[in-house]
């Protein structure tokens, strides 16, 4: 299942645009931004916004929350953390000769 989900956030992070509307996210901090200030700052059309950000949500890199009329996104950091903590597992262990023949 790890694999499995890391692989499918990486595959919507490997987008430009949605790449572009995490760091703006990240970069956001715990606040998060409002949407209409995501879509400003991406410069880009309120229905592909949208898109891009359902991808992301489907795959847990971002949360919304509607605070009276704004909607605002967030990064999740444990998601971020998780995919980095992914990559980085086992990192420098070198590979057993064996199971480089294979």
């Amino acid at each position: 299942m790890e694999l499995t989900l890391t692989s499918d956030r990486l595959e919507a992070l490997g987008n430009p645009i949605r790449l572009a509307i995490f760091r703006l996210l990240v970069e956001a901090g715990d606040d998060g931004a409002p949407v209409g200030a995501v879509q400003k700052m991406i410069d880009i059309p309120a229905s592909t916004l949208s898109h891009h950000l359902a991808k992301l949500m489907r795959v847990g890199l971002v949360t919304q929350e509607r605070r009276s009329r704004t909607l605002l996104c967030r990064a999740d950091y444990d998601a971020m953390d998780g995919v980095i903590s992914y990559l980085r597992r086992n990192c420098c262990a070198g590979i057993d000769a064996e199971d480089e023949a294979a």
